[in-house]
């Protein structure tokens, strides 16, 4: 405090903070890792397996589907000590799930059922590390850092989705898909040694009032409340919370419609619609994805500018009208390309407006004992319509065709929006702690 003033930490502040540094290392080389493996594997199960329409979708459906556990794990994660500890866990488990690949590959031994099942257990680990995240994040950094720090880690998000496609592109066209997943696999061994290098003062696990639940007395054995009521308590606080509730529905509804097309029948599109080659679809995502690191890095200013709360609303929007442009692409393969380019810059941009503004006010508005449980029931929900999505996009596609799938997923993701209209968060303008909120 100065003068009664708060002063709140610089742009550069967190560049600083030797553990902060460390953890955004480790989630940019995974980052990086990952954009190669969400090309690498539809391209695997279409070029190598001559995967249909439907097969792609189940592909992308299953990597999602763990978070229908998110409920419990989240729960189940809550009351573990050591979030860190977790965190690197699945990381050195998802690096040994993905090395099966091409080890399968050099026996020419390869399946679809193979890749549906490190789809699954590489999904759930992500679950389980994701919900660790949320509290490991909230005592990484302070919460007047909480949006610098979302920037930060999703400008190298955007990074990693600007070179991650192109080199991906590139090492499946020299070296094959199953190959290329060698560098998905160390970017999570990586990660690993970096978390595992990061340590935080985690609080005790201790129980928290939650809104629209009347207490109940915890029973005083070391097991603590079941693991049923734990996930309830989370689900209870979503759904009673208003600024939860309505990003939850938005966010569910923009995933929906997004995933009815998701990366797979994405590429299954340029593949063979727009008749693009993989290096020419690498480089296009590569491309457009510089739009997300320009939204991850403008996203503090625009929040300053309008407000935190209209700065979301703007995201939801722009995020998946793009996809009509994608649909509506033509003409000579220079303009397919620019189309297709032009539309993932516009949806990056967006993407990265909605996440970082939308979690950093959700970040803030939880209670620290209830951070895993919120996390793990939002997932449930938020990222459990994704397998959802992508199911109905493959029907969809399949019956009526991509474009017509794609201009669906364009109009009915931008309609999320109105969800967050009959909400408080239009009118929130700057982040308050949760002790601050009535």
């Amino acid at each position: 405090m100065k003068g009664g003033r708060v002063l709140r930490p610089g742009p550069d502040s967190l560049w600083r903070d030797r553990r902060f540094v460390r953890f955004w290392c480790g989630q940019s080389v995974s980052q990086f890792g990952d954009r190669i493996s969400e090309l690498a594997l539809p391209l695997m199960a279409v070029g190598a397996l001559h995967a249909s329409a439907n097969q792609v979708a189940l592909l992308t459906a299953l990597v999602w589907t763990p978070n229908l556990l998110g409920l419990f794990l989240g729960a189940w994660v809550d009351r573990r000590p050591g979030k860190r500890q977790l965190m690197l866990l699945a990381d050195l488990f998802r690096a040994a799930v993905l090395l099966t690949l091409p080890i399968a590959y050099a026996f020419d031994t390869v399946t679809l059922g193979q890749l549906y099942t490190v789809a699954l257990l590489t999904g759930t680990a992500a679950v389980v590390f994701n919900t660790a995240y949320s509290s490991f994040f909230a005592h990484l950094v302070p919460p007047e850092s909480y949006v610098e720090a979302n920037s930060k880690l999703s400008a190298s998000r955007s990074v990693s989705f600007i070179a991650g496609p192109a080199v991906g592109g590139g090492l499946v066209q020299a070296l094959t898909a199953p190959v290329a997943v060698i560098a998905d696999a160390l970017s999570f061994v990586a990660s690993a040694i970096l978390v595992g290098r990061t340590r935080v003062d985690e609080p005790v696990p201790v129980p928290v009032p939650v809104p629209g639940q009347v207490p109940v007395p915890v029973a005083t054995t070391s097991a603590g409340p079941s693991l049923l009521r734990r996930a309830r308590e989370g689900l209870t606080f979503v759904i009673h919370e208003p600024v939860m509730r309505a990003g939850l529905l938005c966010t569910t509804t923009v995933n929906f419609f997004t995933f009815l097309s998701g990366t797979g029948l994405l590429v299954l599109f340029a593949d063979r619609v727009l008749q693009l080659s993989p290096g020419a679809i690498g480089l296009a995502f590569g491309l457009g994805a510089t739009g997300g690191l320009l939204g991850a890095v403008a996203s503090p200013a625009i929040a300053r500018r309008i407000g935190i709360g209209r700065s979301i609303v703007v995201g939801a929007v722009v995020f998946p009208a793009p996809y009509a442009l994608i649909a509506a692409a033509t003409g000579p393969s220079w303009a397919r390309l620019g189309t297709l380019g032009a539309a993932e810059f516009l949806s990056a941009f967006g993407v990265m407006l909605l996440d970082v503004n939308l979690n950093s006010l959700q970040t803030s508005v939880v209670p620290d004992g209830l951070r895993s449980r919120v996390a793990g029931a939002y997932s449930t929900v938020n990222y459990g319509i994704r397998p959802l999505g992508a199911l109905v996009g493959g029907g969809l596609a399949t019956l009526a065709g991509l474009r017509v799938m794609l201009m669906v997923a364009a109009v009915g993701g931008a309609l999320s929006a109105v969800w967050l209209l009959a909400s408080p968060i239009p009118g929130i303008r700057v982040l308050k702690p949760a002790s601050d909120r009535s």
